[in-house]
């Protein structure tokens, strides 16, 4: 197993954000995480990258041991995060912020070698980040901004990517086209994917495994042709939905109708 949680806590200004959660997640699986506004999603992948520490009580297994056991540095070879937002007010250009995804492998003091520059290189053309890699990231977009984070998560080349919300400033195409290449890496290096989603049909038809949050608890989780149903959506979302196989999609999707 990957992950092992086990009853984890967490609570922020006196409220409980995570509720005795617990799950295991098994390797090369991409998992997609979903719920409404506040239900602890955004926390959960937080915490099983070490990006905070549960509050109260409960324990993340990570291939065999406790979390709370890897250095910084050593779990930055076995972690990636794309955080949902990405401030930075230094003058740094979008390859120079790329390239410090590769800086847990280089030793100190030492400059990249010729294989880190050129996975950087290759990272970024398939990202289509190379066509602004010598400016500024306090001059691009949002969108862009978004694009050169995700690259660098890329080329830090971890057996777990963990995204949060890692696409929201992203139109269509370029999400489609991040997505497919995490699939890819996915796939053919037996990586495991950890993606917060807002669009529950885009991670209908990229998920492995839905995982379905509210209140800070798991309300469901399983194969995305299982555990994809109206039942659930009503329970986690308060809403009622039709749930169909989707052939073009080659997916279940979710449709809506405006209530009068």
């Amino acid at each position: 197993m990957l992950f092992d949680i086990h009853h984890l806590f967490f609570c922020y200004q006196e409220k409980k954000i995570i509720d005795d959660l617990s799950l295991s997640l098994e390797p090369g699986k991409f998992y997609g995480v979903i719920g409404p506004n506040g239900c602890g999603k955004t926390t959960f992948p937080d915490l099983i990258s070490k990006q905070r520490s549960p509050a109260a009580s409960g324990e993340i297994i990570y291939k065999g041991k406790p979390i709370s056991r890897y250095s910084k540095k050593a779990l930055s070879k076995e972690i990636a995060l794309v955080p949902q937002n990405f401030y930075i007010n230094f003058p740094f250009t979008a390859k120079e912020i790329v390239m410090m995804g590769r800086y847990p492998y280089i030793p100190r003091f030492s400059a990249p070698s010729s294989a880190d520059l050129a996975y950087v290189e290759k990272i970024m053309d398939a990202t289509g980040t190379s066509e602004f890699e010598h400016r500024l990231i306090t001059e691009l977009s949002w969108g862009e901004r978004q694009r050169v984070v995700f690259a660098r998560a890329l080329v830090q080349d971890t057996p777990v990517l963990i995204l949060d919300e890692a696409t929201s400033n992203f139109d269509i195409r370029h999400t489609i086209r991040m997505l497919n290449i995490v699939t890819q890496g996915a796939r053919e290096a037996g990586k495991t994917v950890i993606a917060v989603f807002q669009d529950i049909n885009m991670a209908a038809i990229w998920c492995d495994d839905l995982i379905f949050m509210k209140n800070g608890k798991i309300i469901a989780h399983g194969p995305t042709k299982t555990v994809l149903d109206a039942d659930i959506i009503r329970t986690v979302f308060d809403v009622d939905a039709k749930v169909c196989f989707e052939a073009y999609a080659g997916a279940k999707q979710v449709v809506f109708r405006s209530e009068p």
